[in-house]
């Protein structure tokens, strides 16, 4: 399998990513032939911060599923509105 098919599986994934000189918690948004668009989150407002275009062969390493990784996912999970919350704010607003 080549890494731009092992990388295009890893799509739309939050991964810990690094890179040449940098190393960043981000979602790969595309995968193309020479070139892979990766958001990086901040860790303080957990929005994503920027947008990088890094070189496939740049990467030095992906982690998946760590207990950073899950600990990210559910800080971010924690400030997504939920459905009771809706339904919360609707009834008080009555």
């Amino acid at each position: 399998m080549y890494l731009s098919e092992k990388l295009k599986s890893l799509e739309s994934k939050i991964v810990f990513m690094t890179w040449d000189t940098s190393a960043e918690y981000g979602k790969i948004k595309f995968v193309g032939h020479d070139y892979l668009e990766f958001e990086v989150i901040d860790r303080e407002s957990f929005d994503y911060s920027k947008s990088v275009l890094i070189n496939p062969n740049m990467i030095l390493e992906i982690v998946m599923g760590s207990t950073e990784v899950n600990r990210l996912i559910a800080a971010v999970s924690c400030k997504l509105p939920s459905c009771n919350d809706k339904t919360v704010n609707a009834h008080n607003q009555d």
